[in-house]
């Protein structure tokens, strides 16, 4: 993946977070993690990267 591809994803989900309101941005954030772990099928690696996710946010 290029960096001109991360950077047309985070458009897309910025401009998707915008749309579905900030009430219900947290909604939509954990149905698409679902949808994007089912389409990875390997549940080490999503725990992986649920673990990396964490890493630098204040918890």
């Amino acid at each position: 993946m290029t960096q001109t591809d991360v950077e047309a994803i985070y458009a897309a989900l910025a401009e998707t977070i915008d749309r579905v309101t900030p009430e219900k941005s947290e909604l939509f954030l954990a149905k698409l993690a679902l949808l994007m772990a089912h389409e990875l099928d390997d549940l080490d690696r999503v725990r992986a990267l649920i673990e990396s996710a964490e890493l630098g946010l204040e918890v």
